[in-house]
């Protein structure tokens, strides 16, 4: 999320925070500041130039031409709004109440509501809706005279994810980054350095880079840079040389963006979580916060969606009946609309759209709150038409997706649906305490599994490779796995333009099975769930068809051993978990084919990233 950038050095750092931010814009977002150290004059205290702008970075490089603040000490940022509007006052820098501390954040401070209560009690004045200003005003109370310690003592205190950059008025010669849970790098120039929060901002200027590690603070002075631990203790960072071009750096070094956002799931799927599930399996959403009684009321939920946003919902229904056992109903929002609703007040409507602004979902949500139906949006973006009109929001915190294919935003969606369905289940008394906890434990081990899937993506390309031959493919699966398979049947024609379709399992002998033959592929989805045996008997039907299978199946099962022309062996997890896992394997495939077949993945034809429109 957002960018970051930070400059010491013998050159004036007003210039090269510009270049940077403009090189940061790839990332998305919607503010923009840099705050620059002024040289003072003779006689003068030393004085910092703060600039914001709450729209492009174009409209804060006009800005600043007007009065270029000259200085060799500065940093800036472009924000991706989390906590607070995208305003001016939200956007970064931010200071401490002397105005002598100054800050840029990526991430999310989840105790940031405890700690600015603690502050405001001390004296501490705010003027933000961010979670970001708490870490200037923590320095400040710890501040006595060194930077470097105020700070250390100041990370300790926090939970979440971070990757700062700060320097005081105080220390002219100091510029510090630290990171947690978010990436952060020192570039190592000639006698200057900077701090990114990507290899982007500082590709033209160096192509040396330190990589700090997590919990590590970067403390940078004219004669280099010294890394260590919140305790103090030296750590040696690793030295990275980067070859690639800018193109490629706004890339992060992947191909596509599509691609480098699916390498970015396992730290998607732990930010739809962060701050939200606790060990025993509680569940909270800072911007939907209704007490237990309000959701108690509640007698069904209804999911509305679209594309992606609708296999979603297929998932939530199901893990709502399961876990929470309501009714409830996933819904192709466009047909919604026209539709004559039979809710009512004792409903919950949950609106789902990467975008915020989809235009069919966006009727739906309001003709819900017409009915009177409590209302939340699971959306990526802060501020937009579906959290400002919706009771509610469940923000996703999966940042910026280039890519018009969704594909970790898929996977926050998910997961930000599993903790509504266990939120309803405990307000109901639905869930036990060691079972709210089992899918508590399953739900925090996704990012580290999402990574093995990663760490496999050779063996799903040379799948890819194989299959990229067929023009046509089924998908199949039941339950959860279902709606893994419409999803991966609309990645696969999105961007490869192959014909591909998804059905049930139990559908298949009534029409889709009259398709197969030799050159029409089936991928089955057949990993353990309570109907993976009936998954494997529609897998011999298939083959006995002489279509080929590529099957997705679970560790230790070896019921299609000899039967699926391929199969992929899948971790034995939760099957809600094998829901995300098994997306993330299709995900690859459609990419992998897509890329074998030259297509534009990122930008495939007749698509749009958001559908405003009808």
């Amino acid at each position: 999320m957002c960018g970051i950038i930070g400059y010491l050095g013998d050159h004036e750092a007003t210039p090269v925070l510009m270049d940077s931010l403009k090189r940061l814009e790839y990332r998305g977002y919607d503010s923009a500041g840099v705050a620059v150290l002024e040289l003072p004059k003779t006689g003068s205290n030393t004085h910092t130039s703060v600039t914001k702008s709450e729209k492009k970075v174009d409209d804060l490089i006009a800005k600043l031409k007007t009065g270029m603040p000259t200085g060799h000490l500065g940093i800036g940022h472009t924000r991706w709004a989390t906590h607070g509007r995208p305003t001016y006052i939200n956007a970064h820098p931010h200071t401490d109440c002397h105005g002598r501390i100054f800050v840029v954040h990526n991430g999310i401070i989840e105790n940031f509501a405890e700690l600015r209560s603690e502050l405001q009690a001390a004296g501490h004045e705010f003027t933000s809706e961010t979670d970001t200003e708490v870490v200037p005003h923590l320095i400040e109370a710890n501040y006595k005279g060194d930077f470097l310690a105020a700070v250390r003592l100041a990370l300790k205190r926090i939970r979440g994810a971070y990757a700062l950059a700060m320097f005081s008025a105080d220390d002219p010669e100091l510029l510090i980054g630290a990171r947690l849970n978010a990436p952060l790098v020192v570039g190592l120039g000639e006698e200057e350095y900077y701090i990114a929060s990507d290899i982007t901002a500082i590709i033209p200027y160096t192509k040396r880079v330190l990589v700090l590690g997590e919990g590590e603070v970067a403390a940078v002075t004219p004669l280099g840079a010294e890394v260590s631990t919140l305790d103090g203790i030296t750590v040696k960072p690793k030295l990275v040389h980067v070859d690639w071009d800018v193109s490629q750096a706004q890339k992060g070094g992947y191909p596509h963006f599509m691609l480098k956002e699916i390498h970015e799931a396992p730290e998607a799927v732990a930010n739809a979580m962060r701050g939200r599930l606790t060990d025993d399996g509680l569940v909270s959403f800072r911007e939907f916060t209704n007490s237990d009684d309000e959701l108690r009321r509640i007698r069904e939920v209804l999911l509305l969606g679209m594309g992606t946003s609708r296999h979603a919902a297929l998932v939530g229904e199901l893990a709502i009946e399961d876990w929470a056992g309501m009714p409830a109903r996933a819904i192709d929002a466009a047909e919604f609309r026209y539709r004559r609703p039979t809710f009512g007040a004792d409903t919950l409507a949950v609106v789902i759209t990467q975008s915020g602004e989809t235009a069919d979902t966006l009727v739906g949500l309001h003709q819900a709150k017409e009915r009177g139906a409590l209302t939340v949006a699971v959306t990526n973006v802060f501020a937009s038409s579906a959290a400002r009109d919706a009771d509610g929001a469940i923000y996703l915190h999966a940042g910026p997706e280039i890519g018009v294919a969704s594909t970790k935003t898929f996977l926050a969606h998910l997961v930000s649906l599993y903790l509504l369905a266990l939120r309803l289940a405990t307000v109901n008394g639905r869930v036990s305490l060691e079972r709210r906890g089992e899918l508590a434990a399953a739900l925090r081990l996704l990012p580290e599994q999402v990574r093995g899937i990663l760490d496999r993506e050779k063996e799903i390309a040379a799948l890819a490779h194989r299959y990229s031959r067929y023009r046509n493919f089924l998908y199949t699966g039941r339950g959860l796995g279902f709606a893994v398979a419409l999803e991966g049947a609309l990645k696969l024609k999105e961007i490869s333009y192959v014909h591909a379709e998804g059905v049930s399992g139990g559908e298949l002998k009534h029409g889709p099975i009259a398709l197969l033959e030799s050159n029409f592929p089936v991928v089955a989805i057949c990993t353990a769930s309570p109907t993976s045996e009936k998954m494997a008997n529609n897998v011999h039907e298939i083959v006995a068809r002489d279509a080929p299978v590529l099957a997705l199946v679970t560790a230790g099962d070896q019921s299609l051993d000899g039967v699926a022309t391929d199969r992929f062996v899948m971790p034995k997890v939760e099957e809600a978990a094998s829901a995300i896992l098994n997306s993330v394997v299709l995900q690859l495939f459609a990419y992998h084919v897509a890329v074998e077949l030259g297509e534009d993945v990122d930008q495939p034809r007749n698509l749009a990233k958001s559908v405003t429109v009808e």
